[in-house]
């Protein structure tokens, strides 16, 4: 397990799925939580899956981390795809839980190579399809 600098481990799992996200696209999109000092996997979503099976899976009113490979077609009529980072944190969740995934979240994302861009949000708007197709191109 890494060791994270705000004391927060990443369980191997997270950086093997994320790896099976990227280079063999196994699922759609993966939900990380905090649990018991470590980021854990929580959800993985198969590649049909869309992206308001994404959305159903932040919960109200607790923190998350996720990744979402992300497939869009450019103004040149090309197929690409992009892998979004999300830091939800919604303004109903804990003040220490907001912390911690506030302070772990740098060391986390720096141990999934590949990431492309990020989005943070408070509330689903924040993090709506197209605030991400805007971010994609």
């Amino acid at each position: 397990m890494a060791n994270a600098a705000s004391g927060m481990a990443v369980h191997d799992d997270c950086k093997l799925r994320f790896q099976e996200l990227k280079s063999k696209r196994s699922y759609r999109f993966i939900v990380f939580k905090i649990e018991e000092q470590q980021v854990v996997v929580e959800k993985l979503g198969e590649p049909s899956e869309s992206y308001d099976d994404f959305m159903a899976s932040f919960p109200a009113d607790e923190c998350r981390y996720a990744v979402y490979d992300f497939d869009f077609t450019t103004d040149e009529n090309c197929q690409k795809s992009k892998i979004f980072f999300y830091a939800w944190s919604p303004d109903t969740s804990r003040v220490r839980m907001k912390m911690v995934y506030a302070s772990s979240k740098d060391r986390f994302k720096r141990e999934l190579d590949g990431i492309q861009v990020e989005l943070q949000a408070t509330d689903p708007s924040e993090m709506s399809l197209d605030i991400v197709k805007g971010r994609a191109l």
